[in-house]
């Protein structure tokens, strides 16, 4: 019996996974655990963090599928077992959800077989509150919220555990405190710079969620778990060992299989759905518009009688890498149907903005200058009206009624109805398209705000257009 339990405590201590089947029914309430092999791929890159062959890590994964109690809880423990003298910053959204993975981390190491296998593991008496408790080697785990205070305290390895509430992914100003938090304040945090490792595991909530911002930025390892495959895939576990996925597969039939997820898709939304579920905010279908809804031309349309070219300007008030876009949309009007011909989108400068108005308007023959009448676009309608340049229609100013949302869902019917031209190859293409099959789950949406601007734009008769100031035509009804 002895050399079965010895064994045994020598598997516990060398094999993650067997140690995470262990710890579950600890911080689980005594619920059993059920194994497969995503656990073994997380297990995987976790050794790969522990042996110091990566340093940046970020597992993006559905929720409700042990994702914490994997990272946050067992391994954190595990680790310490084995290196007591780790220092570790776990981080979560709320204090609430930091205090229970941290109680659950310490409740681990204080049962009867945790001592037993990692015998030189030990938690300092009065060593701190639950949120912040030590080891008599000087290791220990400090836990703390998205914003909270860091003041003299390091880490050899951060854990970033859901870093945003789902409830405020779709807000910019949330989003943008957590990087902010992050790039700021956690990252000076690593005791080591060039060795400590930084983890980072959440379910994917918006296209420009933390993890879509480091990863845009590059430098990190990434394992991707949709709760169904998108695409044949094959997926390291350790030891020489893969995990052939194949298209359609669901991640843990045991705990969710098709049906279930397919009727969480109905009840949450595609939206929804498509990022928490399989890691993708910008679900290949579309939002608000199919793509199989855009007709297409192989060429620039011959202009014929009646035809108008027009051009939808949404600018941006200055430059900067988190800022707007200024975008213009040039396109052929037809009767009801708009062939795009171009989609401008720079950062600009007013004065860079004020020229390249004027060139596109004269390079495409301009008829109509749309320009919605806010921010920069003010100053725009004010100078070329004063300035009169030749070959530049009069601008006419828009006013945006209702919120972004509203005013794109009530032009989709167009798009739906097959109004919508675009080209079949053009270097804009692939970013155009993105925004409006992505709309409003992106950074950006100027591109979408052009263009709802100019299908809202009721074409008046030809006499109301010149290059003479006109009176500014109101929005339709």
């Amino acid at each position: 019996m002895n050399d079965r339990q010895t064994l045994f405590d020598a598997v516990l201590r060398e094999d993650f996974i067997a140690f995470l089947a262990k710890a579950f029914g600890t911080a689980s309430g005594g619920d059993s655990f059920v194994p497969n092999w995503h656990h073994e791929a997380i297990g995987h890159h976790l050794k790969r963090v522990a042996d110091g062959a990566a340093t940046r890590l970020i597992i993006t994964m559905p929720p409700r599928y042990l994702k914490s109690i994997t990272v946050s809880v067992a391994w954190v423990a595990w680790m310490l077992g084995r290196d007591p003298t780790l220092k570790f910053v776990c981080v979560s959204y709320s204090g609430e959800l930091a205090q229970k993975h941290a109680g659950d981390c310490r409740a681990i190491m204080q049962t009867d077989w945790y001592r037993r296998i990692f015998p030189g593991t030990r938690i300092r008496r009065g060593g701190g509150a639950e949120m912040d408790f030590g080891t008599t080697r000087g290791g220990g785990r400090l836990s703390t919220s998205v914003g909270g205070t860091l003041t003299g305290r390091g880490g050899d390895i951060i854990v970033i555990d859901d870093p945003i509430k789902p409830e405020e992914a779709m807000s910019e100003t949330a989003r943008r405190r957590v990087i902010n938090w992050y790039s700021n304040t956690l990252t000076s945090r690593l005791n080591d710079k060039s060795k400590g490792a930084i983890l980072l595991v959440m379910q994917r909530l918006h296209e420009d969620d933390l993890a879509g911002h480091l990863l845009a930025a590059g430098g990190w390892e990434h394992l991707s778990l949709p709760a169904i495959a998108e695409a044949n895939e094959r997926v390291p576990l350790g030891g020489g060992r893969l995990h052939e996925r194949m298209a359609g597969e669901v991640l843990h039939p045991e705990r969710e299989n098709t049906t279930r997820l397919n009727e969480l898709k109905a009840v949450m939304g595609s939206a929804t759905y498509s990022a928490q579920y399989q890691q993708s905010p910008v679900p290949a279908e579309g939002l608000y518009v199919k793509a199989a809804w855009f007709r297409r031309y192989d060429r620039f349309p011959d202009r014929a009688p009646g035809d108008m070219i027009v051009q939808s300007w949404d600018t941006a008030s200055k430059e900067g890498v988190f800022n707007d876009y200024s975008v213009c949309i040039t396109a052929l009007l037809r009767g009801q149907q708009v062939f795009v011909l171009d989609a401008f989108r720079r950062k600009l400068h007013f004065p860079d903005l004020r020229r390249l108005a004027i060139d596109l308007a004269r390079d495409r023959k301009a008829d109509a200058l749309l320009i919605e009448d806010a921010a920069s676009g003010a100053q725009l309608i004010q100078v070329l009206r004063e300035e009169r340049p030749d070959g530049v229609p009069s601008p006419i100013a828009r006013q945006p009624e209702a919120d972004k949302v509203t005013r794109f869902s009530a032009q989709t019917h167009r798009i739906e109805a097959g109004d919508l031209f675009l080209p079949n190859d053009a270097p804009w293409l692939a970013d155009f398209e993105r925004e409006l099959l992505g709309f409003p789950s992106l950074r950006h949406d100027d591109q979408v705000d052009a263009l709802t601007q100019l299908l809202a734009w009721r074409r008046p008769p030809a006499s109301r257009i010149s290059i003479v100031p006109p009176e500014i035509i109101p929005l339709e009804d």
